[in-house]
């Protein structure tokens, strides 16, 4: 008997360690370079790619969305998106940042996940999205498949708050307030 509660425990422990991410409050994210997709721009309404640098992530305060290419990731913090939104934070001082991974996206989708991507730059010309066509964020922030991980950063590029899967109505309250303050810092 106790055995069988000793190895529970253990794949309790090993499967909690395969979801942690990386990230360390005060730290910036661990460096990541997409090659493949990347940045993508807005100009004359031509949509175009470049190669994106996770160091870019400075100057501004941040709110990043990593999120698997699939809807059901998407769905997960549909409410913190609103509410970013609802907030009107200042351009000049905030900038929210989704990184799509498209390497974990339903098989035969990825066309109509790029092609949404691409239709929310063209809405949203003032915010920033990037294309992981490899999942390499992924796997240097060592998250999990098919999920959405939020991060806050400030204009330092430190991360100030992190969290994967869906945020509670609270927490998406309490990542808004942060921005804010740091913001108004």
């Amino acid at each position: 008997m106790p055995s069988r509660l000793i190895t529970a425990l253990i794949f309790s422990l090993f499967s909690f360690c395969a979801t942690a991410h990386n990230f360390v409050i005060g730290k910036p994210v661990t460096p990541v370079y997409i090659q493949d997709g990347g940045e993508l721009l807005l100009k004359n309404d031509e949509i175009y790619y470049q190669k994106w640098n996770s160091t870019q992530l400075k100057g501004k305060v941040r709110i990043i969305q990593y999120i698997a290419g699939r809807k059901s990731a998407k769905k997960k913090n549909s409410l913190l998106i609103k509410a970013v939104e609802t907030a009107n934070f200042p351009q000049d001082r905030f900038q929210p940042t989704t990184i799509v991974n498209t390497d974990d996206a339903i098989f035969g989708t990825g066309y109509f996940v790029t092609g949404k991507i691409e239709k929310n730059k063209r809405r949203y010309p003032w915010a920033q999205f990037v294309i992981d066509g490899s999942g390499l964020g992924r796997v240097a922030w060592q998250l999990p498949e098919q999920s959405s991980t939020i991060l806050v950063l400030n204009k330092y590029g430190q991360i100030q708050w992190a969290k994967d899967g869906s945020l509670t109505p609270e927490e998406v309250d309490q990542v808004i307030a942060l921005a804010q303050k740091l913001i108004d810092e």
